[in-house]
């Protein structure tokens, strides 16, 4: 509304600088007052968009003020009165309905046919000036039948994206939520299965020691920490079916959605060519994953500004490259990496990739580099 408001009113301005033009130089009373109700109205008129009767009333009484203010002076007609008048239908067709608009056109033509009849013209001029009317409602009606008709179609269009947005968030919470149950259902398996047997196996390895021989006990005891270690690496198995977390870059995705909807975040992310598709190992997405996470995890804790800039590029397909920025409004000079920087840049080393720390007055952003290696086959 403000924006076709201020469209309307600059129109507004161009239409009446042209009617001062042309306006006699001494303006009697009835006009100045009909000026001063025509722009009261005028300026209101945002008041009351969402009542279309009130609407209907002050187009109506702008109609009239038109018979006041371009009322003929020695039966001369003002040549800008069409112009006035064919503004204001079509700001009422533009803000009123099919009905209320032809309530105000029949107004406007009614008041138009008035200043008409009292002005010395010649008939042909009365009939050209009925063929622009005539012509200006046609269009005009055209062009509101046309409005409502897209109007209509972009709400059932918007309607259905947001029915289309919502089945699939829902499809994609089911499908995780089915995942999630079969990675718990193998987890069971795993852990009513072989971790019963192994402990079974712990059991027997243990009560065959206490009654080996001596010189057997030492070989005993390290079959029962080879079936120690097995068990406990089944059961961390077990653990990590449990976990929903997901890393890697479908994990960031997912992490800078939840920042954005729970902690009121604004994060901009910007994939550049090649980033989607370099050839990352899972143990180094995973790590770009946490480095990523911890980055914008030291932003909500510890920056002014909760702003992020997240950027992935892989110039070449050689190298893949990261980088989180955070604007700043004033730095700390006391600046100092905690275990979280420490952590996050030796985490990067073992999968062969480096981690720098940029900052001044300005920004503070966190750079992260991996070299990669093609893929065989």
């Amino acid at each position: 509304m403000k924006k076709s408001y201020f469209v309307w009113l600059a129109i507004h301005c161009v239409v009446w600088a042209l009617v001062f033009l042309e306006f006699p130089l001494v303006v009697n009373e009835s006009q100045l007052a009909g000026i001063c109700l025509f722009f009261i109205i005028l300026f209101i008129i945002p008041l009351f968009t969402e009542k279309p009767m009130m609407l209907t009333v002050l187009f109506c009484i702008q109609a009239l003020t038109t018979i006041a203010i371009f009322y003929p002076i020695d039966y001369v007609l003002q040549p800008y009165v069409l112009l006035m008048q064919a503004l204001l239908i079509a700001e009422a067709v533009f803000y009123l309905s099919r009905l209320k608009s032809l309530v105000v056109i029949g107004v406007q033509l009614g008041c138009a046919a008035w200043i008409v009849i009292e002005s010395n013209i010649t008939s042909s001029q009365i009939a050209w000036s009925g063929l622009f009317y005539l012509l200006l409602v046609i269009a005009l009606l055209h062009y509101q039948d046309t409005h409502k008709r897209e109007s209509r179609l972009r709400k059932k269009n918007d309607a259905l994206l947001d029915e289309y947005r919502r089945m699939k968030r829902q499809l994609v919470t089911e499908e995780e939520q089915a995942r999630q149950d079969e990675r718990m259902l193998i987890g069971h398996e795993i852990h009513d299965s072989v971790g019963h047997k192994l402990t079974a196996l712990l059991m027997q390895i243990e009560a065959f020691r206490l009654t080996a021989a001596n010189e057997d006990k030492e070989k005993i005891q390290s079959l029962k920490e080879i079936a120690e270690q097995s068990l406990e690496e089944t059961r961390r198995a077990v653990r990590s079916f449990e976990q929903k977390e997901v890393g890697g870059l479908q994990g960031i995705i997912r992490l800078i959605r939840k920042l954005e909807m729970e902690s009121f975040m604004k994060i901009n992310f910007s994939v550049k060519h090649g980033a989607f598709a370099a050839p990352l190992t899972g143990e180094q997405s995973f790590a770009i994953y946490r480095a990523v996470q911890e980055a914008l995890t030291n932003i909500m804790k510890h920056s002014s500004t909760r702003e992020a800039q997240v950027m992935f590029e892989s110039p070449g397909g050689s190298i893949f490259r990261f980088e989180v920025i955070n604007r700043l409004t004033a730095l700390n000079p006391f600046f100092q990496e905690g275990y979280g920087l420490k952590a996050m840049r030796e985490r990067l080393e073992k999968v062969g990739g480096s981690l720098d720390i940029v900052y001044d007055e300005s920004q503070f952003a966190v750079r992260g580099s991996i070299r990669l290696t093609e893929r065989s086959g």
